[in-house]
């Protein structure tokens, strides 16, 4: 088989596991494309257009079925807008802080899997200093590594029990579309030719991000969603510390 399809197939399967749990699919792309050694930065723009276009499907989706709640979201929001464009706009050697990120994910990820909070519990309310510095923390990281930031916001709301896992997709849904506009803004355009090969990649991985979308915020429980989060922390983590 052609190592293109193979990579588009693979992009198709990382937009769905990362919009179903409400992730753009911009941490899962870098994954697939590394492992492919295909010069990521050189598509970082790319990626974040396909990271806004699968969030927006997902939070559509999400909101539609009343998983969103804006409470929970704009402490986060007004810090993390403004340093996501700073990150982004920084030329910084970042393999170290991706090291230090991929660690993070693989704790957080095992406490996703190993947390009990069910349906019957009610959300804790949102600490709202706490989330001003964490939404400013979260989005400078995005903007270093070109994504939405979702996959760090989704399992803190998730441990602090702040949103049960599919209002934490809902939230984090909105949080990596607007993030990663701002990234967008801030990162510029590459100076790349579009390639029928390029087309097909990035319609492999938003066909996935529908299908993904439409599971988790459907099919998916909250406890499937929550072992479906903790896989995708899991393969973020692997691309940021081994590739």
């Amino acid at each position: 088989m052609d190592v293109n399809l193979i990579i588009a197939f693979s992009l198709l399967l990382a937009g769905f596991l990362c919009s179903s749990v409400g992730q753009g699919g911009a941490i899962g792309i870098i994954a697939v494309l590394s492992f492919f050694s295909v010069a990521t930065l050189d598509y970082k723009s790319y990626i974040l257009i396909i990271n806004i276009v699968i969030a927006a499907i997902a939070f559509i989706q999400f909101y539609r079925k009343g998983h969103f709640h804006w409470p929970i979201m704009w402490p986060f929001l007004l810090t993390s807008i403004p340093f996501a464009y700073l990150g982004a706009t920084l030329e910084l050697s970042g393999t170290t802080h991706n090291v230090v990120i991929g660690i993070i994910l693989v704790f957080l990820a095992v406490l996703v899997w190993r947390h009990k909070q069910g349906d019957r519990l009610t959300n804790r309310p949102v600490d709202q200093i706490l989330a001003l510095i964490i939404g400013g923390l979260i989005g400078f990281s995005a903007g270093i590594l070109g994504i939405g930031g979702g996959i760090l916001l989704g399992p803190i709301l998730i441990l602090m029990e702040w949103a049960k896992p599919k209002e934490a997709a809902a939230v984090s849904s909105l949080f990596v579309l607007l993030n990663s506009t701002s990234a967008l803004m801030g990162n510029g355009p590459d100076n790349i030719e579009i390639t029928a090969t390029l087309y097909m990649w990035c319609i492999a991985a938003m066909i996935g991000g529908v299908l993904g979308s439409y599971f988790g915020s459907t099919r998916f429980s909250q406890n499937t969603h929550k072992y479906v989060f903790g896989s995708v922390l899991m393969i973020a983590s692997v691309k940021l510390i081994f590739f």
